[in-house]
């Protein structure tokens, strides 16, 4: 079987969630017998999309196409899919809901973000997501296809020998004591205020490892953290070896508004770190509080939870072990297991749901 799996966009999209979880799907993919093309198109992006929407037909042979994104790539590519009856799967790593509070505008054009992604998801013969969160968030639109929920994953490979940058990262951003951390990029919807907020009625050392836009796309939120950080708050920007990260930090704090699945907190637990939520739906089905992570609404209570943390090492350490168990169960196998089956049954006609 040859399959189609497509990220456009990706050299901008490298070190985001939908880049990583692109990755890890074509990682969880090798070790199966799937031959896997990541582009339709044997010439440059451009002019093979174009010749997709015109109806030409130069594009790479395969199977099934799966796209990651929703922009004119991915809409050529599922043009292309339709007319020549190749099975269609879209990843909806993208919803209105997760769009919100990101960029600039993005909350205002979330609505007609919506209408589209309804419009275009419906296109699929069976419409991939992360979780059952945002399996009903979709049928919430509604998107009229079959619609099957498959883990993100965590690529454990990816982050050995991590403990190995932990002095080397701590002096390069001067971190001391118990260090908490969130990783990814720098956006309101992933709790930057809560985080700062935290920083200031805490004396711990507090550090955001990803990249952050000041520039027309930032919000004012971003904008405003990231120039009048507290003194205790390290913005470190792009960094080369994101498994610097995991080694520097000690609780991992993710104060999210809304999120599909999020990787990074996989691999923190991975990593073996505490781990500090929000207490929101999609972690419902994945993490349990007081087992391998904390669970939070409130700002008092996320405080009192690192306060906890600092005090019980012992807490920290079993937190941290049974996270590890957690991340197990999403190993790179049960994805590429699942997608192959997914694959399967699409050419077979068998997507019910």
């Amino acid at each position: 079987m040859r399959v189609l799996n497509y990220l456009e966009f990706a050299s901008q999209l490298d070190r985001s969630g939908i880049g990583t979880a692109t990755n890890q799907q074509r990682a969880a993919l090798a070790t199966t017998d799937v031959e896997v093309v990541t582009s339709p198109w044997p010439e440059s992006v451009a002019a093979g999309a174009a010749g997709l929407l015109r109806g030409d037909g130069v594009v790479r042979d395969y199977d099934v196409a799966h796209c990651n994104l929703i922009g004119p790539g991915s809409l050529a590519v599922a043009r292309h899919a339709k007319r020549n009856d190749i099975p269609l799967v879209l990843h909806s790593h993208v919803t209105r809901e997760d769009f919100a509070e990101s960029f600039r505008g993005s909350t205002a054009v979330a609505p007609a973000l919506g209408k589209y992604l309804k419009w275009f998801y419906s296109q699929a013969d069976v419409v991939l997501c992360p979780s059952e969160y945002t399996k009903r968030t979709l049928e919430s639109y509604p998107v009229d296809a079959p619609i099957r929920p498959v883990s993100n994953g965590v690529d454990t490979d990816a982050l050995d020998g991590f403990e190995d940058l932990r002095d080397e990262y701590r002096a390069e951003y001067d971190l001391d004591g118990m260090t908490v951390f969130t990783v990814g990029n720098v956006f309101e919807r992933k709790g930057l205020t809560t985080f700062c907020t935290l920083a200031q009625e805490t004396d711990y050392d507090f550090a955001w490892f990803g990249p952050y836009d000041t520039g027309p796309h930032a919000s004012k939120t971003v904008r405003y953290w990231v120039e009048n950080a507290p003194e205790n708050v390290t913005f470190t920007g792009w960094i080369d070896d994101i498994r610097g990260a995991f080694g520097a930090g000690d609780v991992y704090l993710f104060a999210t508004k809304n999120e599909n699945q999020g990787i990074a907190v996989l691999e923190a637990m991975a990593c073996g770190k505490a781990v500090v939520l929000r207490d929101i739906p999609v972690f419902e089905e994945f993490y349990t509080h007081g087992h391998d992570c904390l669970k939070c609404s409130t700002d008092a209570e996320f405080r009192r939870a690192l306060d906890l943390l600092a005090r019980d090492p012992d807490l920290r350490r079993r937190l941290g072990e049974n996270g590890r168990e957690t991340a197990a169960e999403h190993s790179l196998d049960r994805v590429g297991d699942r997608l192959v089956e997914t694959y399967e049954d699409a050419l077979a006609g068998r997507l019910e749901g």
